[in-house]
């Protein structure tokens, strides 16, 4: 089998407290009835909603079918996704304090398809150079930051901080890029996310203010894809993932940055393996040098990996 490596999915339950306990459980189904997110896979993202009434009530209806899947990001489901498309590697993000480095390294030590990314708890005071040394030692292949839901401005002294400290190490920082939405009720959104922190403007001002760090922009900027993509040429430190994009938003990607800059992601179990794979594909027309890259080797690279 070919090496695949989605370099954006998830373990564990990633927007609520003691998110890791949901890793080790077995028999977790999904709760959707109608799941917005794989009508979108059926068209290969090519629709998103717009600012009309109708556009609105479906974004409500995406974030509902979202955190269904959230509830489904046990190591089970997990590998289960991976042997169905093929993929034989995936990194895991956390996001702390609801699903820490920890959680995820104590099972990517019995499945090796498995590569974990260690992460800030910025709810906490402790010496997190320290810690990401250790997770780093322990097998960490990168780091990620989720602004929105850490609630931590990615041009906050934290976060300065602790990109600092995780320099040293020589490895991608996976940030989540775009404004977005992750709850349906006033006290989550209130208390657990800052949907305006994931806004591009931070994003790269942190990118600019640390060019010696290879970052990895989650999603692309989601729907703010214009706005970013008019500055990211001048930047030789920006890689991108290509979850939840159409067939022509990749290609888009690859003519801006270049096909050495793009990585294949699903964000499972937000989004699906397969269909995600498949978007990919198409993406490349048969250009299998291509394709190669993005499935592969431009991660593998990043990384620091060899098979």
């Amino acid at each position: 089998m070919d090496h695949i490596i989605d370099i954006h999915a998830h373990l564990g339950d990633i927007c609520f407290p003691g998110g890791g306990e949901l890793i080790g459980k077995t028999g977790v189904k999904s709760r959707n009835w109608i799941d917005i997110i794989s009508i979108s896979e059926w068209f290969f993202h090519r629709f998103a909603p717009d600012d009309s009434y109708f556009g609105s009530w479906l974004h409500q209806k995406e974030i509902q079918s979202s955190l269904k899947r959230n509830f489904t990001g046990s190591l089970q489901n997990f590998l289960r996704s991976m042997k169905q498309a093929s993929i034989s590697h995936s990194v895991s993000l956390p996001v702390p304090p609801n699903v820490i480095f920890s959680d995820i390294q104590s099972v990517a030590e019995k499945h090796p398809s498995i590569i974990p990314f260690t992460g800030v708890d910025f709810s906490r005071e402790y010496d997190v150079e320290a810690e990401l040394r250790n997770d780093v030692k322990a097998g960490a292949k990168g780091m990620k930051l989720h602004p929105i839901l850490q609630c931590e401005k990615l041009t906050s002294q934290k976060t300065y901080e602790a990109v600092e400290a995780f320099a040293l190490h020589d490895l991608p920082v996976l940030l989540h890029t775009g404004v977005c939405y992750y709850y349906t009720t006033s006290v989550d959104k209130q208390n657990r996310e800052k949907p305006l922190f994931g806004d591009i403007k931070d994003v790269l001002k942190l990118i600019a203010d640390f060019s010696d760090i290879n970052f990895i922009m989650g999603h692309a900027g989601l729907l703010q894809w214009d706005e970013l993509k008019q500055s990211v040429r001048s930047f030789k430190n920006i890689w991108v993932d290509g979850t939840f994009k159409s067939p022509t938003g990749i290609r888009e990607l690859v003519r801006v940055l270049g096909a050495d800059k793009v990585l294949f992601g699903s964000d499972w179990p937000w989004g699906n393996r397969k269909p995600a794979l498949k978007i990919l594909k198409r993406a490349c027309k048969n250009d299998y040098h291509m394709e190669r890259k993005i499935l592969f080797e431009n991660a593998a690279e990043l990384m620091g990996l060899s098979f």
